[in-house]
């Protein structure tokens, strides 16, 4: 059964660990991130942008396969279903398709904006038992067309949002999504840090986790980040591994075209990955 963010995240905060959000694609994507996080015994977030949303047929086709999976696989860890920097519109899609947790990207509104439709949503959702994810200050790269620079968050404004009740703050630290480029500056964590100083308990949530060294992943984790996203970093290893297998000719030997052997080794792929950074994440175990 799907569940909220809310306790997993609340836990890493205090144990200084975090959970993983990998976003899922199809339902390869999901399996393989399914089964590792049962292996590793480790909670799991399972993320949807809207592109995906469109691409997989709609969310209610995704909450189908979803519980399906965690039925027919055993799955017994914590498993949360979260829209992706969700509309205003996406989030009550999602709410009504059965979703467990939303995320409202209200960042591109002025702050006031923001703050009405957070407060609506966080009222939405706690009557349903869901957990919502707001974010202040936009996330650099491109998330479904939208390019930001990775600019930093204003403590105030994180405290503004944090106090509205929503259950998890996505502050934009001089983070990007997708590949980080060559010049980039680094994560400032004095930001983070006076973040956390004004959120408290708050779970604070880390976007464009692929590239980010392991030094910096754990020192934001040291600083209250308990939820990072991973979407870039799955994604390149499974091309990378497809592209291994064709370049091969493996797909011209016997029923080597089968899409199952096909996508096979990409699965594999997308597994190495995610256990990768569950390790680094330290959700291993916490199940």
């Amino acid at each position: 059964m799907l569940v909220s963010t809310k306790e997993m995240l609340t836990k890493a905060k205090a144990g200084k660990y975090a959970v993983g959000q990998f976003n899922i694609n199809n339902l390869e994507w999901t399996k393989a991130i399914l089964l590792t996080a049962e292996e590793l015994k480790s909670p799991v977030i399972l993320g949807v942008s809207e592109g995906a949303g469109k691409y997989m047929c709609g969310y209610k086709t995704i909450v189908g396969m979803v519980n399906g999976m965690l039925e027919e696989l055993n799955i017994t860890v914590p498993v949360a279903l979260h829209l992706d920097h969700g509309s205003y519109e996406g989030c009550y899609k999602c709410i009504e398709a059965g979703f467990s947790s939303v995320m409202f990207d209200g960042s591109h509104y002025p702050i006031e904006e923001n703050v009405a439709k957070t407060k609506e949503l966080v009222a939405v959702c706690a009557d349903k038992g869901l957990s919502l994810e707001a974010e202040v200050g936009a996330i650099g790269g491109e998330e479904d067309g939208v390019v930001g620079a990775g600019e930093c968050a204003d403590p105030d404004e994180c405290k503004m949002i944090a106090d509205l009740g929503v259950t998890m703050l996505a502050a934009g630290i001089g983070n990007i999504h997708g590949k980080y480029p060559a010049n980039w500056q680094g994560l400032s964590f004095d930001t983070l840090d006076a973040i956390q100083q004004k959120t408290g308990d708050m779970p604070l949530v880390l976007h464009g986790g692929t590239g980010i060294p392991s030094d910096m992943i754990k020192k934001a984790i040291s600083l209250g980040v308990a939820k990072i996203n991973v979407n870039t970093e799955c994604q390149l290893a499974f091309s990378a591994a497809t592209r291994k297998y064709i370049e091969a000719g493996k797909d011209l030997e016997g029923k080597g075209f089968d899409p199952r052997k096909v996508l096979a080794p990409g699965v594999e792929a997308i597994k190495a990955t995610v256990k990768e950074k569950m390790e680094l994440f330290g959700s291993v175990n916490k199940a």
